[in-house]
C-alpha cells in the first residue's frame, strides 16, 4: 500500500484496517515535519554562527541561534525587550553598536530578542521581564544581568576580568 506525506511516497505493508492505516501515516507525517523543522532550524543556527563567525561584528535575532551553537566559541549578549521600540533596547543598541569592534575583539556575539510571544531558548533560559542584558560566559553560565543599559566599557570591563579571558589574553602575549 503507498500513500504520500509532504510529497514524499511511502510504502507500507497492508494494514489489518483503513483506521490503522489511518494512523499509521499520521504518526508518520507528524515525525516527517518534525525532522524537517528541525533541520530548518539547525540550518538556521548554522547560517547565523556562519555569519557572525565571518564577521564578529554581526548582531544575531535569538531565533536564529542556540546557546550550545556558541559554548566555547563566542560570549554571548543577549538584549531582551518587549518591543523593538523600547527606548532603553534602542539606548543599549546605540551604545553597543557605536563600539562593537570592542567586543568582537572579546570574541562577544550580540544577540536580540524584542518579541516575548517568539519564547525563543533564550527566553526560556534567562527569564526576561521587560528589558533585560546579559552576559554569558564560553562557558555557557551566566555571568551578568542588568535592568538597564549598560555601555561598551562596562561590558568589557567585565568580561576582562573573567579567567578565561585573562587566559586569552595571556595566550595572545606568548603567541
Amino acid at each position: 500500500m503507498f500513500a504520500t506525506c509532504g510529497g514524499w511516497a511511502l510504502a507500507f505493508a497492508k494494514p489489518a484496517s483503513i483506521s490503522n492505516f489511518m494512523k499509521r501515516l499520521k504518526n508518520i507525517c507528524g515525525a516527517v515535519i518534525a525532522l524537517i523543522a528541525a533541520s530548518t532550524a539547525a540550518a538556521q543556527d548554522a547560517n547565523a554562527l556562519e555569519a557572525w563567525q565571518a564577521d564578529h561584528t554581526q548582531i544575531v535575532d535569538a531565533a536564529d541561534i542556540a546557546l550550545a551553537d556558541l559554548q566555547w566559541l563566542a560570549r554571548p549578549v543577549v538584549v531582551f525587550a518587549e518591543s523593538p521600540n523600547d527606548p532603553s533596547f534602542i539606548q543599549q543598541m546605540e551604545l553597543l553598536t557605536d563600539r562593537i569592534g570592542e567586543l568582537a575583539e572579546r570574541d562577544v556575539i550580540v544577540i536580540t530578542d524584542t518579541d516575548p510571544d517568539a519564547d525563543t531558548e533564550w527566553r526560556t533560559e534567562l527569564r526576561p521581564r521587560g528589558f533585560m542584558l546579559a552576559l554569558v560566559g564560553k562557558d555557557g553560565q551566566v555571568k551578568l544581568r542588568k535592568p538597564s543599559p549598560w555601555d561598551v566599557r562596562e561590558l568589557s570591563r567585565s568580561i576582562d576580568k573573567m579567567p578565561m579571558r585573562q587566559q586569552e589574553i595571556e595566550d595572545r602575549r606568548e603567541g
